[in-house]
């Protein structure tokens, strides 16, 4: 079955959760296709901001409360990330909350998923006020397994990597034909990375993008953001969806708010691992996730 995703790349208002949120009602009220897949930037709702003591939410805090909502009224999972504040720990010197840059997935009938950024950046000096994440999230959708990540996430391809494609090899015959051998079901089909994604480090944006579709066998999608920040900073968007080997699906204009829909095809992604196998192939080690 195919999916049907729909990426918002959008501006921020810088810090104010309530604009954020009326924003983006009206560009999800805006799609009128049907849709499988709804996906905004990293932090949505603030812009990628420090000021995670400030800002910080619940998991049952309005945010979420509107995700669930939106993924209900348009019969689509909506994905994004925002900050949330996990717990308290206190001490005889201090309370500290731990925060987390923390990507939702809301589905339609109220199940909530999260997975919390595991790379943060520190040219931003992000490692200093969130909590990394240890754990991947893999979610199925209408027969797919996706696996949603954030920004910084891309640069680490042994994060991204699909580690149950690789070939358990005395299991298959000597000869190595594609008739022969078929690599093991991979761990996703689709990945897909929402960011803050400055227009200054464009180029690797769409490098990685395309090198973790090939390398992966998988569509991937990369949602970033449009307009400058807080501090100034541009962003140019560059989202795009890619196909497994490497070619762009979409017409997306660069510095622009825009919403597009496309099809991801599991035939032709079927077939290409068919008849492609690099799995095969590759090297056997383990990773913990």
């Amino acid at each position: 079955m195919n999916l049907k995703v729909t990426i918002i790349q959008s501006e921020l208002h810088w810090e104010n959760v309530e604009k954020n949120l009326a924003m983006f009602t009206k560009k999800i009220t805006s799609i009128k296709e049907e849709t499988d897949l709804i996906i905004l930037p990293e932090m949505f709702t603030t812009g990628f901001t420090m000021n995670s003591s400030v800002l910080a939410e619940t998991m049952d805090g309005k945010t979420v409360a509107w995700m669930k909502q939106q993924a209900k009224t348009k019969n689509a999972v909506i994905v994004g990330s925002l900050i949330i504040k996990n717990k308290v720990i206190s001490t005889l010197v201090e309370t500290r909350g731990f925060f987390y840059n923390r990507l939702i997935w809301a589905q339609p009938n109220g199940t909530v998923y999260h997975y919390d950024k595991r790379h943060l950046f520190r040219m931003a000096n992000e490692h200093e006020f969130y909590t990394p994440g240890n754990k991947r999230l893999i979610v199925e959708l209408k027969g797919w397994k996706i696996c949603p990540l954030i920004c910084y996430d891309l640069r680490f391809p042994v994060w991204s990597r699909n580690t149950a494609f690789k070939i358990q090899r005395s299991k298959f015959n000597v000869d190595h034909s594609p008739l022969n051998n078929q690599p093991s079901m991979p761990d996703y089909d689709c990945l897909i990375y929402i960011a803050n994604w400055p227009k200054a480090r464009k180029e690797p944006w769409g490098k990685l993008l395309e090198a973790r579709a090939i390398e992966n066998q998988v569509y991937v999608v990369g949602v970033n953001r449009v307009g400058a920040d807080g501090k100034d900073i541009p962003y140019s968007g560059n989202s795009a969806v890619i196909d497994p080997k490497g070619n762009g699906m979409t017409n997306i204009p660069k510095h622009q708010n825009s919403i597009e829909t496309v099809t991801l095809n599991r035939q032709e992604l079927d077939d290409f691992r068919i008849k492609f196998p690099v799995g095969l192939d590759g090297d056997d080690f383990d990773v913990l996730f």
